[in-house]
C-alpha cells in the first residue's frame, strides 16, 4: 500500500508562489468563438436560473418563462460546447483497437473515422436545418418567442462541429496520426517544478 508525503511548506514559502504567479502574462489566444459563446450562454443560464430560485423560493411568485429559458439556453450550451469538445478532441473515443493494428490499417481507419465525423456533423446540421423550416412558425410555450431561436443554436452548433472537425482531420492528415492513434502525443505536458 502506498503511503501519501505531504511536505511541509512555510506560509513564506506559499506566499511566494502566489506572488510569482501574479506577473504572469494572461494568455487568451487558446480560446476560440465557441469558447466565449458557450460562456455567455453559461451565465445566461445561470441568471435564468437564479431569477427562479429568488422567484420560487424568495418572492413566493415563480416567474413561468425563467424554466423554459433556462431550459433553451441548456441545450444551446450542450450543442455549442460540443463544438469546444471536437476542437480539443475531448469526446468520448475508443483507441483500444489502434493498439494491435499496424500503423498502415491504423491510418487508413483513423482516416475514415475522420472523414464519418465529418459527414455525421454536417448530416445533423441539415437535418436541424430542415427541421427549423417546419416548426418555423411555431412559438415558445411561456415567452412570445419563436422556438427556432433555440434550435438556431443547435443549427450554430452542428454548423461549428462540422467545421472544427474539418479542422481537426486536415491536422490529422498533416501531422500523419490522429489521438486514436497516439493518444499519448495528446497528453497535457507536465509542469516542471521549481
Amino acid at each position: 500500500m502506498k503511503t501519501e508525503i505531504h511536505t511541509q511548506v512555510s506560509a513564506e514559502e506559499l506566499a511566494q508562489t502566489f506572488d510569482e504567479s501574479e506577473n504572469a502574462p494572461v494568455d487568451l489566444s487558446d480560446y476560440a468563438f465557441e469558447d466565449w459563446l458557450a460562456l455567455a450562454l453559461f451565465w445566461a443560464m445561470a441568471l435564468a436560473v437564479f431569477v427562479q430560485f429568488f422567484t420560487r423560493y424568495v418572492l413566493n411568485d415563480s416567474f413561468a418563462w425563467t424554466e423554459e429559458i433556462a431550459t433553451n439556453l441548456n441545450v444551446a450550451l450542450v450543442f455549442v460546447g460540443s463544438a469546444m469538445c471536437v476542437r480539443l478532441n475531448r469526446h468520448i473515443q475508443v483507441d483500444f483497437l489502434y493498439r494491435y493494428l499496424p500503423s498502415g490499417p491504423a491510418r487508413v481507419l483513423a482516416t475514415g473515422i475522420d472523414l464519418i465525423r465529418v459527414a455525421f456533423f454536417a448530416y445533423g446540421a441539415l437535418l436541424i436545418w430542415r427541421f427549423m423550416s417546419i416548426v418555423g412558425d411555431e412559438q415558445m410555450t411561456t415567452v412570445a418567442l419563436p422556438k427556432n431561436l433555440s434550435y438556431a443554436f443547435v443549427f450554430i452548433g452542428f454548423i461549428l462541429m462540422c467545421f472544427r472537425s474539418v479542422q481537426v482531420a486536415v491536422a490529422n492528415w498533416r501531422r500523419g496520426f490522429s489521438i486514436l492513434e497516439r493518444p499519448e502525443a495528446f497528453d497535457a505536458p507536465l509542469v516542471a517544478e521549481t
